[in-house]
């Protein structure tokens, strides 16, 4: 672990977002989406700040990289597929299921010792099979599934009790605070309770870019590099066949990246360079161009974000306009051509 005391935690406060990204019709303004977008060097330097990057907020579901690193840190095993499993938000796609039902029996455990929420599968065309043939909600087909079988697992490896798991004050969960602090680098604000059920820490958006550039930046064979390495090389156990954030690691070479509801979204590359995003409404169709054009900010060549420059708006079937990044974030080729 880092042994540099973390700064004090974020303020609570109502954030102070801005404008960063405006729906484009017919060459009107028609609406703008406000959030928070940091943007951080291979130096750890902020690059771009726009709005709010030092109030707490909650990452959701984009703090998986690190709550799987602490795992990894209290001893889980896992490698590969089952580990980027084990940081997924995940469709519930056969083989995300497959794999929760193999972490699960390494722990000598069912799908009846999850605590997390039952729900349909998050993917759509998944979620869709489902419902049409006639299947119920389930803890194993919810999207964080992976997660809490790797939770299980970690606790039945340390001794530590399995029915409370998500206990705040559980041995598991304190593991998990110790390394959100270690890795942001600052107190946790606040915990409270994510959609799924376990404990959810507050942070500022500038420190969860810095947890995953510490991710990225890991040596080889560190618990960070070990998780890092996993969600690269298989994104879409981390989060579906058909997700932007498979596809942006796919066309990224050696980004890290996650995406959370509520409209957050953290990524990170190889030298240390990262961005995160907090699109203020949770809008998704934000989320992937305000990412994308931050990421050129962190040096990524733009043409290969050309196709997360966010989809056409339609009318009468034809494009008409579409959402662009604020003048202050870069923008992509071929923006000024649907505007």
């Amino acid at each position: 672990m880092n042994s540099t005391f973390p700064a004090a935690a974020p303020p609570v406060r109502e954030p102070l977002h801005a404008p960063v990204a405006h729906l484009v019709r017919g060459g009107v303004v028609e609406g703008v989406h406000y959030g928070s977008v940091v943007v951080l060097g291979a130096d750890g330097e902020v690059r771009l700040g726009l709005g709010d990057i030092e109030a707490a907020c909650y990452p959701r579901s984009a703090l998986k990289p690190v709550q799987a690193v602490a795992m990894v840190r209290a001893g889980l095993p896992l490698e590969g597929e089952l580990l980027s499993l084990a940081a997924a938000s995940h469709s519930g796609e056969e083989r995300h299921l497959a794999g929760a039902r193999r972490v699960l029996a390494g722990a000598g455990l069912t799908e009846d010792h999850l605590r997390n929420t039952q729900d349909l599968p998050f993917g759509r065309a998944v979620r869709e099979t489902w419902v049409r043939e006639g299947r119920p909600p389930s803890r194993l087909a919810q999207n964080c599934s992976g997660k809490h079988a790797a939770m299980l697992l970690t606790a039945r490896l340390n001794g530590w009790s399995l029915g409370d798991y998500l206990d705040p004050g559980h041995p598991l969960q304190r593991a998990i605070a110790e390394t959100v602090e270690d890795l942001t680098g600052q107190r946790v604000a606040e915990v409270t309770v994510d959609g799924c059920g376990a404990p959810l820490f507050a942070v500022s958006l500038y420190g969860l870019a810095r947890a995953a550039a510490r991710i990225t930046t890991a040596p080889p064979g560190t618990p960070e590099a070990r998780v890092a390495d996993a969600m690269r090389d298989h994104p879409r156990m981390a989060s579906g066949s058909d997700r932007d954030v498979a596809a942006l690691m796919g066309a990224v070479p050696g980004l890290l990246a996650k995406d959370g509801f509520e409209g957050v979204q953290v990524a990170a590359l190889p030298d240390g360079g990262a961005v995160a995003v907090k699109i203020s409404d949770g809008a998704a169709r934000a989320r992937v161009p305000v990412t994308a054009a931050a990421l050129a900010h962190a040096g990524v060549d733009p043409a290969a974000l050309a196709a997360f420059a966010g989809e056409p708006l339609l009318g009468g079937g034809l494009p008409v306009g579409a959402i662009h990044p604020v003048p202050a974030l870069e923008p992509l080729p071929g923006a000024a051509a649907r505007r």
